[in-house]
């Protein structure tokens, strides 16, 4: 669980914007279903930087990675609309269950709570990286997984998850979408009871500089573990993915 006195890493900052590696279990701001929470990124920042800050997208509670904040309102307001228009391209890594094939789209519609109907949602995915390592999961005596690149590119709340989950293929601690059977055997074996999803890049033209930007985020401490413990370290140094 994330320390509260704990300084947040910052990847990047400007006079615009500022870019943190939010650690896992912390949550993007007050929320009424974890009210009691009192550690939260917009609060904690704010008291590190000393000035308000204005979130311009989201991660899930339990994603690590780059988030991004506006450092004031006339920021955020030029800075939203790249988001919202699909101009920001966010790359996550993820482990899940099984070998999964080389790339694919998964294409496949969300129920949203603000919508009647299912909304489009498209993800892209390419492997990196597989291992079989000799502990049994369920009927099994042997259990199989795979280093995944993840881009979505659309923006649907839960969206990499409930990609995975629909096509068999659930991301490793997941809890809510996920196979409750590998995340028993990371959380006991593997020492790793966290979800095994990071936002480790984001991309976009800086509205205010016209520049190309590319913030990267470091993995955390228990994702590092499991490549590590899996050999993937060679594969993540082609990447050039900081671990």
């Amino acid at each position: 669980m994330f320390q509260t006195q704990t300084l947040l890493p910052i990847l990047y900052q400007d006079e615009h914007l500022v870019a943190i590696n939010k650690p896992n279990g912390l949550l993007v701001h007050r929320t009424r279903i974890a009210e009691e929470n009192k550690a939260f990124a917009l609060q904690l920042l704010r008291n590190q930087l000393g000035q308000r800050v204005y979130p311009l997208h989201r991660l899930d509670r339990p994603t690590s990675g780059v988030l991004l904040f506006g450092l004031s309102k006339e920021s955020a307001q030029k800075l939203m609309p790249l988001f919202e228009e699909r101009e920001v391209a966010k790359t996550y890594l993820a482990v899940v269950r099984g070998y999964v094939k080389e790339s694919e789209s998964i294409e496949y519609a969300l129920k949203e709570e603000t919508y009647k109907e299912p909304q489009y949602a498209l993800t892209e995915y390419k492997r990196l990286a597989t291992v079989e390592i000799p502990v049994p999961v369920g009927r099994y005596q042997t259990a199989r997984y795979s280093l995944v690149e993840a881009t979505p590119l659309t923006g649907r709340m839960h969206q990499i998850r409930k990609h995975f989950a629909h096509i068999s293929h659930y991301i490793i601690g997941d809890k809510k979408h996920g196979d409750w059977r590998h995340n028993q055997m990371f959380a006991e074996k593997l020492h790793t009871p966290f979800l095994l999803l990071h936002a480790y890049a984001v991309r976009f033209t800086h509205p205010f500089t016209g520049e190309r930007i590319c913030i990267e985020a470091p993995l955390p401490a228990h994702f590092r573990s499991i490549c590590l413990q899996f050999g993937w370290q060679q594969v993540l140094e082609e990447v050039k993915i900081s671990y």
